[in-house]
């Protein structure tokens, strides 16, 4: 008996390099066994690193099966191991096997990766974090998840991705993946009681749920099955679920006994937008007009956006870049869209562009910590090249759909003046084209709304070719932010 060591429960190099030491070795699946973490087998005999090759020539493997091997190891069955060194074993002769779906071990192996594929999705939809404060005071967010199998570290990526702008941890019992804003790494398994019980995100979740469910079209055994109980005892949400399926059926004879209800003013004037229909007027935006369940506070405004489907763009992008400062700025300035590097950190102007800004509020007199800084999308739109993404300029009906949540932020700060960087931020913000040329450096009025002063946008000044002409664009660029400042009363 032979035996191969394996670093940890998903050593999928340790477990390459063992098979095929194994294989040259002409060890037979019957006569090795796979030790993790140094655990024993009285039937172990010498390792395979002292085992010398029999002469067996080198082979390949179809990388259908590297592919489904790498998938299989995340299983939490201790047979996962041998399952796959059998079929490497026999696909040397049957190079055709995985395409057998009758062979009881090939249909295993596929089972156990469905199986790591519906668990590795239940994670990505069922992770709820909760806020915590750090050592350093300020914020972090926790969370507690209990996977079916080894999938910790298959699903980093997609929350340092999706979670970029938070500092986080998810705790599970086997592991636990942290992100301190620019490292993802990873630790031992952990214990639930290391989780807080609430905190201010769990009223938001059942708020959220609430208001998305639908007692009409409630199928209790398909939403169990996407659904599994055993997720509800960590997600706050599920202390609502018994008491609306209880009362589905008296929501449903109320909802077709009462009138229809009017449409909202602005889903009217964004279907008469994306149609090519009448330009979209600002009066008809006006955040008192917006949906009755409107977010109340910017902060649930942010939480909210956080989910945004309007538009397409929310598909191919990372995550919703939401505006940030404080709620008392006085001066907000809106772009055209995040770009790469927003994209990736969930904050807006933190790339070259930002730089610029950065560099140009500081020589016109303008905190930067002290102003509200937006853009008229929320997701990078953008055409893949390769390893690139480059930037794609958002058309009108993703400007106009992403009105809302500009709206809404002008509601809850109420600034002095509004600066647009360049025409896509001027066409949100005014609802009609904009040409910088002829309204640049004047403040237009926009009745009881704060004034808005349109300007280039940083991003321009990064495109010139020629360094006189970029000096040149840059002195005025800041002779603008000083005029913004001087009408704020800055």
């Amino acid at each position: 008996m032979e035996a191969v060591g394996l670093a940890h429960p998903v050593d999928f190099a340790g477990w390459r390099a063992g098979a095929r030491a194994a294989v040259l070795g002409a060890v037979p699946p019957e006569d090795l066994v796979w030790l993790v973490e140094g655990e024993g087998d009285l039937f172990a005999g010498e390792t395979l690193e002292t085992l010398p090759a029999v002469g067996q020539p080198q082979f390949n493997v179809p990388k259908s099966f590297v592919s489904l091997a790498g998938e299989v190891i995340l299983h939490s069955d201790p047979e996962r191991f041998s399952l796959l060194y059998g079929l490497l074993w026999r696909l040397r002769s049957s190079p055709h096997l995985l395409e057998d779906a009758t062979d009881p071990a090939v249909d295993r192996a596929r089972a156990w990766a469905k199986a790591i594929h519906r668990d590795i999705h239940k994670m990505h939809a069922f992770v709820r974090f909760r806020e915590v404060e750090a050592p350093d005071g300020r914020p972090a967010y926790i969370s507690w998840f209990e996977p079916d199998h080894h999938i910790v570290e298959a699903t980093g990526e997609f929350f340092r991705r999706r979670f970029t702008g938070m500092r986080w941890s998810i705790l599970t019992p086997r592991r636990s993946s942290f992100w301190d804003g620019e490292t993802l790494s990873y630790g031992p398994g952990a214990d639930k009681r290391d989780v807080p019980d609430a905190d201010r995100l769990e009223a938001y979740w059942r708020t959220y749920y609430a208001s998305i469910f639908n007692p009409a079209r409630l199928k209790v055994s398909a939403m169990q099955k996407e659904m599994p109980k055993k997720y509800w005892r960590n997600l706050p949400e599920a202390q609502l679920i018994d008491g609306l399926i209880r009362d589905a059926a008296t929501r449903t004879a109320g909802m077709l006994e009462a009138e229809p209800t009017p449409r909202s003013r602005l889903a009217e004037a964004l279907d008469r937008q994306a149609d090519g229909g009448d330009s979209m007027k600002s009066d008809l935006l006006e955040p008192d007009l917006l949906d009755a369940d409107a977010p109340k506070t910017l902060d649930e405004a942010r939480a909210a956006a956080a989910r945004c489907t309007r538009c397409d763009l929310h598909g191919p992008a990372t995550q919703t870049v939401f505006g940030i400062g404080p709620q008392s700025a006085e001066i907000i300035f809106v772009g055209e869209q995040p770009g790469d590097k927003e994209d990736l950190a969930g904050k807006p102007f933190v790339g070259p562009a930002g730089a610029m800004l950065d560099k140009a509020l500081k020589e016109a007199g303008i905190e930067r910590d002290k102003a509200y800084v937006t853009n008229a999308v929320k997701h990078f739109k953008y055409e893949p090249r390769g390893k690139f993404r480059l930037h794609k300029k958002p058309d009108t009906k993703e400007i106009s759909a992403c009105r809302y949540w500009l709206d809404l932020e002008k509601s809850f700060l109420e600034p002095k003046i509004i600066v647009a960087l360049g025409a896509s931020a001027g066409q949100a913000l005014l609802g009609r084209t904009v040409k910088i040329g002829a309204e640049r450096g004047k403040p237009i009025a926009q009745g009881n709304e704060a004034p808005v002063f349109i300007t280039v946008h940083p991003s321009y000044l990064l495109r010139l070719p020629d360094e006189e002409a970029k000096k040149r664009e840059y002195a005025r660029f800041v002779e603008d932010l000083a005029t913004v400042k001087a009408a704020a009363g800055l």
